[in-house]
């Protein structure tokens, strides 16, 4: 970094928000550009459930990130098991995906490394940091950063908004970021009574007012999340442990993994709702990860496409700087299509159950399928 105006801070790129996606940015333009990144948060928060598919396995590699990201043990998983749209188990083995098995992850951890390689190449970290202003002039970005007490200056020739899901659009980018629906996820995640050998199949059922998730974690640790809409009596049972674990216990296919919890679980309640920002870019500036849309978890594609966003804008970034101007509008039509299939995608599998096709979850999506 370099000072401009006395007391400025300057930078080719400010990355906001060093999530997957900001992180993944930062650390492919940090060898060739001057990378500032600001996160609000001083550690990676803990998040449960995440997952990546096995077609991470290439994008990993080509960014020098496989050797990391098998260092820090995920979990394979190459047998999913579903209850959805019958009462019959319905099994998918990876054996058929020419990608092969994906993995559970300790997503603190991935976030942790995902970091530390963009400072290791070169990316200046500013944490716990939060911008009071974002003002565009003169063709460069001018943030008010709020950091240590004190209010630092900043200028840059590019921004990229990675803050994901929960930040509210800033009018300078883009001023709009409609919501689709109000789902909303309850989840536990608790040490297992004992420890198991190999790899378990992650579990999905629908019922009446939304659908359950079930995993084994790396750690012997086990989850379970139950994805219902915040306005239905189901987000009642949200708000406890007990009547969250009590809900799993009577469904046959979960009951097996609500009972390999002890005492010592972890519970929280989390916003999972599809949203996306009325623009995803703009002359100097780049929405990546779930600033630019956020993705139902049952699509399981949320971390993928956090990472592959990312790169595609530290791509579109650089592309600016070597002066192509039409590059943002470029990265703004893959994203695009990107979210065009994943609508389509989300519409068939939610489709797929009709068996409570009456229940006001299940009505809401099935109204949505050709939106």
């Amino acid at each position: 970094m370099s000072g401009g105006a006395p007391g400025a801070i300057e930078a080719d790129v400010v990355v906001l928000g060093a999530g997957p996606a900001g992180s993944v940015a930062a650390l492919n333009l940090a060898p060739f550009r001057r990378v500032l990144v600001i996160e609000r948060r001083g550690l990676p928060p803990a998040r449960t459930g995440e997952s990546l598919p096995g077609a991470a396995r290439r994008l990993l590699a080509d960014m020098g990130l496989w050797e990391g990201f098998l260092a820090d043990e995920p979990l394979p998983c190459g047998l999913r098991r579903s209850r959805w749209g019958g009462a019959q188990a319905v099994e998918a083995d990876a054996l058929s995906d020419p990608d092969g098995p994906g993995w559970h992850l300790d997503r603190a951890r991935f976030d942790a490394r995902l970091r530390a390689t963009a400072v290791a190449r070169g990316a200046a970290l500013l944490c716990p940091a939060e911008p009071r202003t974002i003002a565009r002039r003169d063709a460069l970005w001018c943030l008010d950063v709020a950091h240590a007490g004190r209010r630092l200056p900043i200028r840059a020739a590019f921004l990229i908004d990675a803050r994901g899901r929960a930040a509210r659009p800033h009018p300078a980018l883009a001023a709009r970021r409609p919501v689709d629906d109000r789902l909303v996820c309850g989840w536990i995640e608790a040490p297992a009574a004992a420890a198991g050998g190999g790899s378990a199949p992650s579990l999905i059922e629908a019922e009446a007012e939304g659908w359950w998730y079930g995993a084994h974690l790396p750690g012997g640790r086990r989850l379970l999340a139950f994805y219902t809409d915040a306005d239905l009596p189901a987000a009642v049972s949200l708000r406890s442990a007990d009547a969250l674990l009590e809900r799993a216990r009577s469904r046959p296919a979960l009951a097996p993994l609500a009972a390999e919890m002890v005492v010592g679980a972890a519970t929280g309640i989390c916003a999972a709702h599809t949203a996306r920002s009325e623009r995803s870019s703009g002359p100097g500036w780049i929405a990546a990860g779930d600033a630019a849309f956020a993705m139902d978890p049952l699509s399981s594609q949320g971390l993928f496409n956090a990472l592959y966003s990312g790169l595609a804008a530290a791509e579109a970034a650089e592309r600016t700087f070597q002066g192509d101007a039409s590059a943002h509008a470029t990265y703004a039509r893959a994203l695009h299509d990107v979210w065009q299939a994943y609508r389509a995608n989300r519409s068939a599998w939610y489709g797929l159950e009709r068996r409570w096709a009456q229940a006001p979850f299940w009505q809401r999506r099935h109204g949505s399928e050709n939106a």
